[in-house]
């Protein structure tokens, strides 16, 4: 009990540092219920995808996917690409999630790029900051999605938010922190040219895929 006690306030700390972001899952939340309306999904499907998914660029691919007269499976696909990232992320993490394997497996459905990122600002991954902005995260992308399919077409183009590149400035801030070394603006310089040769005609996931292979090879030479 003396544990969870000392661990309340660090994930409130966690809920603070996210505090900035709040636009952000909430613009997104909308914008994707906007687009799995009109790409055919019902209120309950979407919600139930950004519940269990909570992966905002994963999600947004599937749709699209759909939107353009895709397959299911093609979509799945879309998403489990975009998605294949998280794998070295929860490796990077995983030492410091408490408890046992099922609390584990739950806890860890928080880690989100911008979890993650400001979890690791120290120095060292925190898990009570990983927890706390991760769900902060989560129960403004759920209820975002709902709204967004109620309120549908009413809301606007989404097109018109230029949410391209808030997306684009969203993940720059994130990765600021990490940028302070030789090495690592390497990699990212690396990974960076790598997405930008590939995303024209590579499938979406792909070039984030890659460019993170060849981030981490960097890394460790």
């Amino acid at each position: 009990m003396a544990a969870v006690t000392g661990f309340a306030p660090r994930v409130r700390d966690g809920v603070r540092a996210a505090l900035p972001l709040v636009p952000g899952p909430v613009l997104f939340g909308l914008t994707f219920g906007v687009l799995a309306q009109a790409a055919g999904m019902s209120v309950v499907a979407a919600v139930v995808m950004s519940g269990t998914t909570f992966a905002g660029s994963a999600q947004f691919a599937a749709v699209s996917v759909l939107e353009d007269g895709g397959t299911v499976v093609a979509a799945i696909l879309s998403a489990i690409l975009l998605n294949a990232r998280y794998a070295g992320m929860s490796v990077a993490v995983a030492s410091v999630f408490p408890g046992s394997r099922v609390r584990r497996f739950f806890e860890s459905q928080l880690i989100v790029d911008e979890s993650w990122a400001l979890s690791g600002r120290s120095g060292r991954f925190e898990w009570p900051i990983l927890v706390g902005a991760g769900l902060l995260l989560y129960v403004l992308w759920v209820p975002s999605t709902a709204l967004g399919m109620i309120l549908g077409e009413g809301l606007g183009d989404p097109n018109d938010l230029g949410l391209d590149a808030a997306f684009a400035a969203l993940f720059l801030a994130l990765a600021r922190p990490y940028l302070r070394g030789r090495r690592a603006l390497e990699a990212a310089a690396l990974a960076a040219g790598i997405t930008l040769v590939l995303l024209p005609f590579a499938p979406a996931g792909v070039p984030l895929i890659l460019a993170a292979v060849a981030c981490l090879l960097g890394l460790r030479r």
